[in-house]
């Protein structure tokens, strides 16, 4: 990838992202194979997930994982809007609890606070 293709990535995002997890697992809707993952940067709207699967553009994804300060288990569900052949993927929360969004936006405050 190059830099200039990376660096359009990370201005056309919404929102600024924070690696914020742990306990990260995604598999296909449907189907119980789960996909090798590195923990990702996290927004409000979605997260980059690390990963050497090369997943199509508008699958369906569930992804389960624990935010690292409060230790809250989320489980949601995602789409993937782009892929950077193995890299990563990222995707875009699709059905997510309010109370989910509440704890994601809260770690997040936490680490822009600490800065």
């Amino acid at each position: 990838m190059t830099v200039t293709r990376e660096k359009t990535y990370a201005t056309t995002r919404q929102d600024v992202r924070y690696p914020q997890l742990s306990e990260l697992s995604m598999n296909y809707e449907g189907h119980t194979e789960e996909i090798a993952v590195r923990p990702p940067d996290l927004s409000p709207n979605g997260m980059f997930v690390n990963t050497q699967k090369d997943l199509p553009q508008g699958a369906v994804l569930k992804l389960k994982f624990r935010l690292a300060r409060t230790g809250i288990l989320v489980q949601v569900r995602c789409e993937v809007r782009y892929c950077l052949p193995g890299v990563g993927v990222g995707v875009q929360f699709i059905d997510i609890s309010p109370e989910a969004l509440s704890a994601i936006k809260e770690e997040i405050s936490q680490q822009v606070s600490n800065r």
